[in-house]
């Protein structure tokens, strides 16, 4: 999986594990996880918990910054700053994004159709970075100006969140780049606060007396950002995928014969935008499958093999929209679940549903492949040429 066929295509790789079983012991020790009960119970369990840092090299700002942010910390920090976020990353707050995200998604078509007019286009440069990009950006409170700086940005910082448990230097320099911004926004907004997340985390960590230092706040609203727009990026653009490949699929979705909700759950099963995640045991006496599990050892939840997992989907490398109780571990599950999963979801619904009214005619332009971004754990397209032969009209 790590090689870069393996990263392309990691699916048949997925199918033999499982006919290992639903856990292997790897020579090293550590385990691999690809059994959906598996990979589910190790998520949702207490005594297992997120590999314990290894101090970075000097310098490795990226890996730096990622092990302050919520994505990499255990009990008691990971509920102490969790809590804190949860408090202004409500449920609420995540309703009340409709009507912008509405309009927002009206905007890229508006560009999509404009450009689409000149030949076929790229669906992950015009929609599917710029949509939850500019929804994210909302909600943080940064600027229109300022947001399409940060694709690059990100594609760079996210190799920190790969296996390979090193970063380059343009990953470290992104790291940097983006702390740097938040250090000025933060600044900016404990002097004249608005109506945004940051303005309401930065009053939130001032009131809580310290529990929240200057560095955590910094990490884990760079995280919001990138993880705020990233895996939605992939869940669009692997989506557009499967319509194109199946038209009959989209005129189904288009008329409402299909729930555009259901449909995007298949695709969170089908093709994750997360693949893998990394636990670690923090007591003794855990057993999975019946292995018995030492304290300090690792496993390598296969969370893409979990959600094809013959043993709770029936035909699972079939995409099957008609699926019942599909329940993907795509955002993870447990402690870690992926805080911004409902916007996720709201988003894709949104852009989907308004995408294929206005725009019936979809299609991928011969010769022009879609281009997967090198990556095993963040699964998605770095272009995805679509053709538009019969662009609509919203109004």
């Amino acid at each position: 999986m790590m090689t870069p066929a393996g990263r392309a295509d990691p699916f048949p790789l997925y199918a033999a594990a499982h006919e290992l079983g639903p856990v292997s012991v790897l020579p090293d020790g550590s385990l691999l996880v690809c059994g959906y009960a598996a990979v589910n119970q190790v998520l949702r369990e207490p005594g297992f918990g997120v590999p314990e840092p290894v101090a970075p090299d000097a310098g490795n700002d990226a890996l730096q910054l990622m092990q302050q942010s919520i994505l990499r910390a255990n009990p008691p920090d990971h509920g102490r700053m969790r809590s804190l976020i949860s408090k202004v990353f409500t449920p609420r707050r995540v309703a009340d994004l409709q009507p912008p995200i509405e309009a927002a998604v009206d905007d890229v078509l508006d560009r999509l159709g404009e450009a689409a007019a000149d030949g076929p286009v790229d669906f992950m440069d015009l929609v599917a970075f710029p949509l939850p990009v500019t929804v994210i950006g909302e909600l943080l409170g940064v600027p229109p100006g300022d947001r399409r700086r940060f694709r690059p940005l990100a594609a760079d910082l996210t190799e920190a969140l790969e296996l390979s448990g090193g970063t380059s230097a343009s990953a470290d320099a992104a790291a940097r780049e983006l702390a740097g911004y938040f250090t000025h926004l933060i600044s900016e907004r404990r002097t004249a606060p608005g109506d945004d997340l940051v303005s309401a985390l930065v009053a939130a960590r001032d009131a809580e007396d310290g529990r929240l230092s200057d560095q955590e706040l910094l990490a884990n609203l760079i995280l919001l950002l990138v993880a705020g727009f990233e895996t939605t990026t992939d869940l669009l653009g692997n989506g557009l995928t499967i319509l194109l490949d199946r038209p009959d699929l989209a005129g189904e979705l288009r008329v409402g014969q299909i729930p555009v909700a259901g449909f995007i759950e298949e695709v969170l099963r089908y093709d994750a935008p997360v693949q893998v995640a990394t636990r670690q045991a923090r007591t003794d006496g855990l057993t999975v499958e019946g292995i018995p599990i030492p304290k300090g050892r690792n496993a390598i939840l296969l969370i893409g093999a979990a959600n094809r997992d013959p043993a709770r989907y029936r035909d699972p490398a079939r995409f099957d929209h008609t699926r019942t109780d599909i329940r993907p571990l795509s955002f993870g599950a447990g402690p870690h679940i992926c805080i911004g999963n409902n916007l996720a979801r709201l988003e894709a619904s949104v852009a989907f549903s308004k995408l294929l009214t206005r725009f019936p005619q979809l299609s991928a332009p011969p010769g022009r492949p879609p281009l997967r971004r090198d990556r095993l754990v963040l699964r998605g397209f770095q272009a995805l040429p679509l053709s538009i032969t019969a662009p609509g009209d919203r109004r």
